[in-house]
């Protein structure tokens, strides 16, 4: 899938293992069928947004609209792209990233999941690393925030694992009952010193005007 008019479609970001870009057609179909296949243990519910609850008869358009949603709405003011992440040119999960009132607050907020069968293989940390990389050395962000349930050992290992500080708690309702979400942020400076994957990012230049950060 490309366009003249739409640059992110170019833009690639690698690490040693991992490409995360926009995802053409067919990768939005084999994102569909690693949701299908399960992105946790149905007993758990680690999203904030419970989207892996709808039925599964939905679950296939409603990641479909998602992505498609996330390119119609972007704008400088608020934005978000949604990389599928290939491992060997294989979808193994998806990493967002996003921002509100960018050119002003220097902040991005992150978001992933990888799919069951690939979970455990040190995936999650290395695509977080690719895009807070992506964040901080390809637009200049000075803050980047994460959160996770407080149960949710695995990815508040990550934020850890990557510098990130805890930030407070917010309280919401999770399938009926109460729960408590730690809000995990990260400094540029903890950034830097943190930063241990390399990563090389492609054809970032053509999309720069979009984010209007000069």
């Amino acid at each position: 899938m490309t366009t003249r008019h739409w640059p992110f479609f170019a833009l690639r970001i690698r690490t040693p293992r991992l490409e995360l870009r926009l995802p053409s057609t067919e990768q939005l179909d084999d994102l569909v069928d690693l949701v299908l296949d399960g992105v946790h243990d149905p007993e758990y519910m680690p999203f904030g947004v419970p989207w892996t609850d709808a039925p599964r008869e939905e679950l296939a358009y409603n990641s479909l609209a998602h992505n498609w949603q996330s390119w119609a709405d972007f704008t400088a003011q608020r934005w978000r792209l949604d990389f599928v992440v290939l491992r060997d040119n294989v979808v193994v999960g998806t990493q967002g990233i996003g921002a509100h009132d960018f050119p002003i607050l220097r902040e991005v907020g992150t978001g992933s999941w990888v799919g069951r069968r690939f979970q455990g293989q040190g995936i999650g940390s290395e695509m977080r690393a690719a895009v807070l990389h992506f964040g901080f050395a390809g637009l200049g962000a000075e803050w980047a925030t994460s959160s996770a349930y407080d149960d949710n050992a695995r990815s508040l290992g990550v934020s850890r694992k990557l510098g990130y500080r805890e930030d407070g708690i917010s309280r919401d309702v999770r399938r009926g009952k109460a729960a408590t979400q730690l809000r995990m942020r990260l400094s540029r400076a903890d950034w830097e010193t943190h930063r241990s994957v390399e990563v090389d990012i492609e054809n970032l230049e053509p999309c720069l005007p979009y984010f209007q950060t000069t």
